[in-house]
C-alpha cells in the first residue's frame, strides 16, 4: 500500500539534524575551522576544490584537521567540472590545487605545503624529512604508478592486463610488508604523515580496481583491511571519505580516462555500484550513525530549490517525486511516484557526491531510496555520466550551495 509524499513542510519536521561546520567534527561543507580558537588566531588559508575530489587537497585537509589548526577554505572549481575562478588564476597562474597560504605567503604542491607546515606547526608525529617517511612516502609513489599503469591505459591483450594487473599486486605486497612491520595497524608506531600520505589514493584505488577491474584491495590485502578500519576511526578521516559512486565517476576525467577489464566479476561489482544495493560495498566498514537519514533529508532540503533546478525533468513531475523519495527514506513506507519520474529520480541518485554533499551512510541511504522509489514506475535511467568531464557538476549551478 503506498502512502501520498510528505509536503516540503512536513518533511522539514522530520529532521533536526545539524552539525557545527566550525567547531565541530570534520565536514565537507565547512569554510572555516576554529577547533575552539577565535579568526584573530588563523594563519592558515586552504584553497581546495569545491566537491572534494582532489586527493592532494585531501592529504592537506586531513593534515590540518589532525593538527587542529585553524583555517579558513576556499573551494575552488576543478578544470574537470567547471571553469576555473579569474581571481585564483591570478593568485595561481596554474590553477592547480591545493594551494595554501601560511602568513601570508602562497605554497604549492601538496609535499612542500607539507613541510611548509612542518616548520610552523610542528610535525603530524613524524617529520616529511625522516628518513623511515621518505622510504614510505617512495613506496606510495611506487603504488600510484603500478595503479596508474592498470587502470589509466588500455591494454592490447589479456596477457597484458594481466601483466599489469600482477605488477600492481606486486606492489601491493610490499604495502601490505610495510604495514606487517608494525604492532599496530599504521605504518609506523603511531598513526601521522604517512597514513595521511597513503589514503587519498589508496582510497580512490578501493574503488576504482573495484569497478573497473573487479579486484578489492580492502576484502584481498588483510594489513590494508585493518589499515582502512584504524582510519575510519578517526573523525577526521571519515569527514573527507568518499564512497565507490562519487569515486569511480569523478576519476576517469581526472586522470584521463579508467579502462575496465571484461571479468565476470567486474561486471558484477559495476551493476553494484550503480544501481546498488549500496550497503555493504567495501568501502566503508564502521557501523552506520542512527543520524543517517536525518542527515540525508536535511541536506536535500537545505539545496531543494537547486536540486529541483538543475534536474532534467519539469518541475511539476520531479517535486513529488522527489517528496515521494524522500518520504519512503524517512518512514521507511511505500510512495508511488508520478509515471514518468524513474528518469529523474535516477539522475539524481547519480549526482550525489560524498562528502561534499553528505557523509557516506547518509549518500547509501538516499541513493537506495531514490532507486527503489524510481523501480515503482520504470527502469528509465538518467543522462548517463560524462567520461571526458563532470560539467553536469559545475558548482556555477549552485553558487550559494555550501
Amino acid at each position: 500500500m503506498s502512502i501520498p509524499p510528505l509536503t516540503w513542510k512536513e518533511l522539514e519536521a522530520m529532521t533536526d539534524f545539524e552539525i557545527d561546520t566550525v567547531n565541530g567534527a570534520t565536514n565537507a561543507q565547512s569554510c572555516l575551522r576554529l577547533f575552539g580558537f577565535t579568526e584573530s588566531d588563523i594563519r592558515v588559508t586552504l584553497y581546495r576544490d569545491n566537491h572534494a575530489w582532489c586527493p592532494y587537497c585531501q592529504k592537506i585537509w586531513l593534515w590540518l584537521e589532525e593538527k587542529q589548526i585553524p583555517y579558513r577554505i576556499q573551494k575552488i572549481t576543478m578544470f574537470c567540472y567547471g571553469k576555473k575562478e579569474r581571481w585564483y588564476k591570478h593568485k595561481v597562474p596554474s590553477g592547480m590545487l591545493p594551494a595554501l597560504e601560511l602568513d601570508g605567503k602562497l605554497i604549492t604542491e601538496s609535499d612542500d605545503i607539507l613541510i611548509g607546515l612542518e616548520r610552523v606547526f610542528k610535525p603530524l608525529e613524524q617529520s616529511m624529512k625522516d628518513p623511515a617517511v621518505i622510504n614510505l612516502r617512495q613506496l606510495e609513489r611506487l603504488l600510484f604508478r603500478a595503479w596508474c599503469t592498470w587502470l589509466c591505459y588500455p591494454t592490447r591483450s589479456s596477457k597484458e592486463e594481466q601483466h599489469n594487473q600482477d605488477q600492481f599486486i606486486k606492489v601491493v605486497e610490499m604495502v601490505e610488508n610495510a604495514l606487517s612491520r608494525t604492532p599496530g595497524p599504521y605504518f609506523l608506531d603511531q598513526f601521522g604523515t604517512v597514513d595521511v600520505i597513503f589514503m587519498p589514493y589508496v582510497e580512490r584505488m578501493n574503488a576504482s580496481l573495484y569497478y573497473y577491474k573487479g579486484y578489492s584491495i580492502r576484502e584481498e590485502n588483510p594489513r590494508l583491511a585493518a589499515w582502512f578500519e584504524a582510519m575510519e576511526t578517526r573523525p577526521t578521516y571519515r569527514g573527507t571519505q568518499s564512497d565507490f559512486h562519487t569515486h569511480v565517476h569523478d576519476l576517469p576525467p581526472q586522470m584521463g580516462g579508467c579502462w575496465p577489464n571484461d571479468k565476470p566479476q567486474t561486471l558484477i561489482n559495476q551493476a553494484r555500484v550503480d544501481n546498488g544495493p549500496w550497503e555493504g560495498l567495501p568501502d566503508v566498514t564502521y557501523p552506520e550513525p542512527e543520524t543517517s537519514r536525518t542527515e540525508a533529508l536535511q541536506r536535500v532540503l537545505k539545496h531543494r530549490t537547486n536540486i529541483i533546478r538543475v534536474n532534467p525533468a519539469d518541475e511539476t513531475l520531479f517535486d513529488p517525486a522527489l517528496r515521494c523519495a524522500l518520504t519512503h527514506m524517512i518512514t521507511g513506507e511505500t510512495c508511488m511516484p508520478p509515471l514518468g519520474s524513474d528518469s529523474a529520480l535516477r539522475y539524481l541518485r547519480d549526482r550525489i557526491s560524498v562528502p561534499r554533499d553528505m557523509s557516506i551512510y547518509a549518500a547509501k541511504r538516499l541513493r537506495e531510496s531514490l532507486e527503489k522509489t524510481a523501480s515503482l514506475v520504470g527502469n528509465g535511467q538518467g543522462s548517463a555520466i560524462p567520461i571526458r568531464h563532470r560539467r553536469d557538476q559545475d558548482p556555477a549551478n549552485f553558487a550559494k550551495a555550501v
